[in-house]
């Protein structure tokens, strides 16, 4: 069995649990430059919990507005490069719910349902023609829309796909038309594509380059395939790893099984139905009770009712039953966060795609200095898995902006700084002090959080530097950031004992 077959067995499991919607993105009108700007700090209390408005923030409606911070930056400051992560789009369950019909969605895309955009009609039509594009692996054979009329488990739906339009088309504001990140004779070597291979993370991250660059030319794109949700590629080797995540998995059972108002609540959904509580519960409920309630549908009934019967109530799943469901995951997602076990699982999890996002940045920043016109990646989209983002964002130290909704996305910008002085660069050249002018930006659906970050907590933003040094970012995901799991390295930590 392969090392990448092992990591996604092993992190499937995480589909079920933890389900914890993101805080949504302040709405703010963007009105410029400024630093007090860049990073607004917002002194908000914090609502009472709520499962059902966390729920439909979950959910990510598409016809909401929402503004982002992507692309601002004191006045002088230039953007190297951007590399994005998003959460597949709105998908059908994963699992079916014993003696019930399966949601009614229509998984075909069509510009006169909705949800839609002006820009879903010309999408359809440029999906036509991708076997123009270059496919890594077994990319070439999927399908590049949702086609099911009846949707498959775990499909990408029409919101799904209309979400990504939208996130694409906001950072082609905030990159391409402001910053003209990319220009209209881009090079294949300035974009990276990369996906798992799912047709909804496939289809979510074709729908987002789309709103992000409309008609893009086919010849230009490769496409590429990892083999694990966790993006490690030739570093998936990790025994630490997997060994936090048994702790953490026998953590969250204890949890569950503790709650006694869950317990009922099963027993309570079992007996509505007509099952076992062990196989309603095996069945993971709340992916499909999520899926009726992102899409406005009635919560499903037992199908062995009588249709010559009167609805009745009692025979058909509940809000209450749902909205039990989801304070538990919420009580576990605290739990979890003062256990520590998810968050050494989560560093280990995350360190190869955050190494080879800091690998690619140095290589930007110092090419911007030392090899002007050499071209590297400028703009990088990983299209990847909720199993995917939540370690990163727990790694990051972000573990408050709660569990990825559908269509999430998480952003690192690298900045360069106004020029010094001539005598000044070359005197820091020499001293490998290259970094000085070099910067980042960490967004999480479009929210600046660069400075909760375990690497910029305790940086001044006030400073002279109003972003966070770029060093700081290479420092953390180089060494600092296995201080947790008593290691200064990733194979150190990988292949110690876990007690």
């Amino acid at each position: 069995m392969s090392v990448a077959v092992r990591i996604n067995q092993l992190t499937v499991i995480l589909l079920s649990v933890h389900l914890i919607p993101t805080n949504p993105v302040a709405e703010q009108k963007l009105l410029g430059k400024s630093r007090k700007r860049v990073n607004p700090v917002l002194h908000t209390d914090p609502p009472a919990p709520d499962p059902i408005r966390d729920t439909h923030r979950y959910c990510n409606y598409p016809n909401l507005t929402e503004h982002g911070w992507e692309g601002h930056s004191p006045a002088d400051y230039r953007l190297l490069s951007v590399h994005v992560m998003i959460r597949h789009g709105d998908r059908f369950p994963l699992y079916s719910i014993p003696k019930t019909k399966k949601p009614a969605i229509d998984c075909v895309l069509s510009d006169k349902r909705k949800p839609s955009l002006p820009l879903l009609a010309s999408f359809i039509s440029h999906l036509a023609l991708g076997g123009r594009g270059h496919w890594e692996a077994s990319l070439g054979s999927l399908p590049r829309l949702p086609t099911h009329s009846t949707c498959e488990m775990g499909e990408l739906t029409q919101t799904g796909v209309v979400q990504h339009l939208k996130n694409g088309d906001h950072l082609r504001q905030a990159y391409i038309k402001r910053h003209s990140l990319l220009t209209a004779d881009w090079s294949p070597r300035q974009l990276w594509v990369e996906t798992t291979g799912k047709s909804r993370t496939l289809q979510s991250g074709l729908a987002f380059l789309f709103g992000f660059l409309p008609r893009f030319d086919w010849s230009r794109l490769t496409v590429r395939q990892q083999w694990s949700t966790l993006f490690c590629g030739s570093s998936c080797d990790c025994p630490a790893r997997n060994r936090y995540l048994d702790q953490e998995q026998r953590r969250q059972y204890r949890q569950r099984t503790a709650d006694t108002e869950l317990e009922r609540t099963y027993i309570t959904m079992a007996k509505t139905l007509g099952v076992a509580t062990k196989i309603l519960r095996a069945a993971n409920p709340v992916d499909a009770l999520l899926c009726h309630f992102c899409h406005g549908l009635a919560f499903p009934c037992s199908s062995s009712r009588t249709t010559s019967k009167a609805p009745d109530e009692g025979a058909c799943l509940t809000l209450q039953h749902f909205a039990v469901i989801r304070r538990q995951q919420k009580d576990d997602e605290l739990e979890r966060r003062e256990a520590g076990l998810y968050r050494r699982y989560a560093v280990l999890a995350a360190h190869p795609y955050l190494n080879r996002t800091a690998t690619q940045m140095e290589r930007i920043a110092r090419g911007s200095q030392t090899r002007k016109g050499t071209e590297e990646v400028v703009f990088a989209l990983a299209s990847a898995h909720d199993v995917t983002m939540a370690p990163l964002l727990s790694a990051l130290g972000l573990e408050g902006a709660g569990f990825p909704k559908f269509a999430a996305r998480l952003v690192f910008e690298l900045w360069n700084g106004p020029e010094a002085k001539d005598n000044e660069r070359k005197s820091d050249r020499k001293r490998g002090r290259w970094l000085k002018n070099m910067f980042i930006r960490v967004l999480y659906n479009g929210e600046d959080l660069t400075f909760d970050t375990a690497f910029c907590r305790d940086h001044n933003r006030h400073s002279a530097q109003p972003l966070c040094p770029l060093g700081n970012f290479l420092s953390f995901v180089r060494n600092d950031m296995f201080n947790i799991v008593n290691a200064t390295s990733y194979q150190q930590a990988c292949h110690q004992t876990v007690l």
